[in-house]
Formats: C-alpha cells, structure tokens, sequence
C-alpha cells in the first residue's frame, strides 16, 4: 500500500508508423495494450467504501455466519427426529442474539432459542415455534425433521480467509455489508483518479453569463464534469482556455501538478487554432488520431509532464460520443478499474438508412414503447437535445449497410457507459 505505479511510456498513444484513418475497435485495442493504473493505494474504513476501487482483494477475517445460528422463532435440540409424534422436556434458560445459551444442551432436551441467536452446544435442528405445543416444562410436536433444519451453518455465506472480492472491483453500497459481515475494517483501494476537465475556444462563455455576437455558451464543460463524477472520478474543472498557446501552456503546466489525467475538448485537430494538437506535438508523446467514426473523428493524445491528455472535439455530440467510447475505458485502466466493455444488445429498427462503407457511426437512439429502437430525426452532430432525447447510441459498422424497418442493429443504452 502507498506504493505509487510508475508513469506511462512517452509513446504509449503512438500508433503503427503508416496509420491513417484508425477504425474504432483498432484504437480501443491500442488503448487497452497501452494504458496501465497510474493511481496509487490507500487504507480507508470500509463505511467509506462506496465507489471505490480494491487495489488488492479483500479476505474475510472471520466467518459468516460466525457460529450455527437460528433461522426462526423456536425451540433447538439434536436431530434429526423421527416421523410421529415427540416430546422432549425443556432445560431452563434460552438462547437470543446477542446472549447465547452457555452451557450443553443434555440429549433428548429442547431450549428455547429466537432467530439469530447461536444454536447452544448439544444441538443442531430447530423446530418453529408454530409447530409445537409446550407447557412451559416439555414441548410437543409431529416428526420428521431433517438434521440441521431451520438453522444457518457457519460459514455457509463466506468462510474466514476467503477471497470475497478481487483487486479491481469497484464496491457498491452492498458490498460494504458483506465487507463488514466478515469482520473487514479497513480496505486497501485505488486513490481516486482525478481528472481535469478543460474547454478551449475563444468563442465559448459560462452559461449564464451575458453572451457578446459570436459567443456561445460552453456545453461540453458541465457535461464531461457531470460524466467523470458519475463515473466515481474527483473532478477538477480547469474552465474555459482562450485560444492563446501560452494561456493554454499555463493551464496545463497547473493542471499537472494536481491532476492524474487531462480532458480538454476543442482544438484537438490541426488547424491554426488547435492549438492543444500544437503544444501536444512538441512533448514528444503527441498522436493525432483520426478515427474512422462518425461523430468525432480527431483526438489528440499526449503526455503534458507526464500527465496524459485526451483532447476530444469541440462539437458537444462529438465530445460526449468520444468521452463514451475512448474517454470512459481509458479511464477506467487509468484509475485501477480495468477496462470497461460496454454490453449492447440486438433490437429491431423502427427506422430506414443506407450508410456506405468507411466509418462506423454512432446514432442517438431510444427505445420505442413496441421494443424497437427509434434515432434521432437529425445526425447533425450540433444538434446537442438529441442527446438529451436518446437513452442510447446504435452502433453501426464500417462497412456498407442497409437498414429496414425491422432490421437488427445493436443498441448501447447510456447506463452501458456508466450514464
């Protein structure tokens, strides 16, 4: 614990010497091969465990059930019981959560016993206290009764030294009560990965804020913040950058100092404003990507002191496709969760397309109410309410497709990405 990974190789964004256009599944298979945890360890209470990352597998310290307990209401004695009627006296005392019986139950005697409590020693089958009748000196039942019925073994949930999660898995809320049922105090997770989250552009003002000709509010902003926090990430927003190399330089010179990785969005292509793409180029780890898909296409990857940078597009569909299909499972690589594969699933078209060969697209999608997927009634990757309208993206593939009324196409809901 505490140790801290080592940095990323300065060429782990550079891809094969001649690549130009990059299908989608060729640059998440470069990612995945390229990426490792750069996120160190820490020792936490397990009730601040939610969220976070194991960095190493958490081991049950005792058992769960730590002894043979009662699963009802009823009465404990050895077993198991014969078919026909029984009738065993009762040892005075009982045994009840928290203050278990502590003597030896002698054979052929009964004890009151109450649900959670430890089955006493000299016994091991319960019986419910419905199905008997008693005196308060000897109870009275019907058999048969099987050995060990009505009570929970110990161990049967967890035995003391299992592995009851691997390094990488992210805990939820319930993880932490099974953590906690097998005496685990402390957990040994992944520091949280934080990532800065930049806009670029002259032309981009805080919403809000009064908007001169030519100003647009910047959207990509509040959504890329919002997106890395629901993915369980420390989000640091580093504001809007004008289109000034040296104003940007300063930025990122800061940013790396407090942050472990770099969203900017915006100038991320090679025009004279891109200018991300232009300080990138003179690290030495810089790689423009351009990538066979629609919406998107640029990403500019590189190592700014060591701290990688993602530039995504300026256009917000753009920004939120990329940051879903490469942002997110890098991401998860960085922070120690490992890569993260959205499950998509095969659903009828309630629309018609003809799509050429050359790119894999992205479609804003949702469900209809008859359980076939309906697209958004425009692709243009300005239109920022389709995002709002879809529940999803239908995924087509590079090459050529028809598409019916009726025909299969794979469908990607948002909480596939975490969303």
């Amino acid at each position: 614990m505490g140790l801290i990974p080592p940095p990323l190789r300065n060429d782990c964004f550079a891809m094969p010497h001649g690549a130009h256009w990059t299908p989608v599944n060729d640059a998440l298979a470069h990612l995945r091969a390229k990426l490792q945890p750069i996120c160190g360890a820490e020792s936490i209470p397990v009730s601040e465990g939610a969220g976070r990352i194991l960095a190493g597998p958490a081991i049950a310290l005792r058992a769960h059930p730590p002894a043979t307990n009662a699963a009802v209401d009823g009465y404990a004695f050895q077993g198991p019981i014969a078919d026909g009627p029984h009738e065993l006296p009762l040892v005075t005392g009982r045994s009840a959560a928290g203050a278990p019986f502590e003597g030896t139950v002698p054979t052929g005697y009964a004890i009151r016993i109450l649900t959670g409590a430890d089955v006493p020693a000299g016994t091991d089958t319960i019986i419910l206290q419905e199905d008997i009748t008693t005196n308060g000196q000897a109870i009275a039942f019907n058999g048969p009764l099987k050995l060990g019925s009505n009570a929970r073994q110990a161990g049967e949930d967890i035995a003391k030294g299992q592995k009851i999660f691997a390094a990488q898995h992210k805990l939820a809320p319930y993880d932490l009560a099974t953590l906690a049922s097998a005496g685990v105090g402390r957990l040994n997770v992944r520091k949280r990965l934080r990532v800065g989250v930049l806009s670029t552009g002259d032309e981009l003002i805080d919403p809000g804020a009064i908007a001169r000709p030519g100003q647009i509010y910047d959207a990509n902003r509040p959504m890329l913040c919002a997106a890395i926090s629901r993915w369980g990430y420390e989000v640091q927003d580093l504001g809007i950058a004008p289109d000034n190399r040296e104003k940007i330089r300063e930025v990122l010179n800061s940013a790396a100092l407090s942050c472990d990785v770099i969203l900017t969005s915006g100038g991320a292509s090679a025009g004279d404003e891109d200018h991300i793409s232009a300080l990138l180029e003179n690290t030495g780890s810089f790689a423009l990507w351009r990538i066979a898909m629609k919406p998107g296409r640029p990403l500019a990857l590189g190592l700014w002191n060591n701290t990688p940078v993602f530039g995504l597009p300026g256009n917000p569909v753009a920004a939120a496709v990329c940051a879903m299909i490469f942002a997110r499972p890098a991401l998860g690589v960085l922070s120690g969760l490992g890569w993260l594969d959205p499950v998509s699933y095969q659903l009828p078209a309630a629309f018609s397309k003809t799509k050429k060969a050359g790119r894999q697209e992205y479609l804003r999608a949702r469900l209809s109410n008859t359980g076939t997927v309906e697209i958004f009634g425009s692709e243009g990757s300005g239109r920022v309410s389709g995002l709002s309208w879809a529940s999803g993206l239908v995924a087509l593939p590079d090459a050529a497709i028809t598409i019916e009324q009726g025909t299969p196409v794979t469908y990607i809901p948002f909480t596939e990405f975490g969303l």
